[in-house]
């Protein structure tokens, strides 16, 4: 089984993956991570040196990768991973997979947010106050690709274990 995590950055899903892996008993992936392993650079130093487009290259190639594999996983996506080229009908082409959206809005995703805008290279350079129409507007040009996931879970104030186990039990359903 693949199970592929989508959403905007600070929706959990990083932290829900590596539980959902947990009690499936199968490698939790984070895509950025596996990327920056690859390259032996951050993602942050990735965009800064190779630029935007290498970028989505090296993260549309490991998806293939990750989806031509036999192997089971949670995986983590980057917040824009489904929002270019075909990346969400890669996804959920995976032999065996579920693509889930984890689902916030937009005043929940601030609060995540802007205590760690200074580790987002997307919102780095913003001032606080700016965050949420920044995040409301890429939020909305973003949403059309999410919604087209296999699942979408409302995550506003639930604690990521209980995620999980509404993920396993949707999952079971299928």
């Amino acid at each position: 089984m693949k199970v592929v995590l989508v959403g905007y950055m600070g929706s959990g899903k990083t932290t829900t993956g590596k539980l959902l892996a947990e009690s499936l008993a199968i490698p939790f992936i984070d895509l950025d991570h596996y990327i920056s392993e690859k390259y032996e650079m951050s993602v942050t130093d990735l965009f800064k040196t190779k630029g935007a487009v290498f970028f989505r290259k090296a993260e549309r190639e490991a998806l293939i990768h990750l989806g031509n594999s036999e192997n089971s996983f949670v995986l983590s996506t980057g917040g824009g991973t489904p929002c270019f080229g075909n990346n969400m009908e890669k996804m959920k082409a995976f032999t065996n997979s579920v693509v889930v959206y984890l689902k916030l809005s937009i005043p929940e995703l601030v609060t995540r947010l802007e205590d760690e805008m200074d580790q987002r290279p997307l919102i780095a350079g913003l001032d606080k106050a700016q965050l949420p129409e920044f995040l409301g507007k890429h939020l909305f040009e973003r949403a059309p690709y999410y919604e087209q996931a296999h699942l979408v879970f409302h995550v506003l104030g639930q604690a990521p274990n209980e995620i999980s186990e509404k993920i396993i039990s949707k999952i079971e359903q299928l």
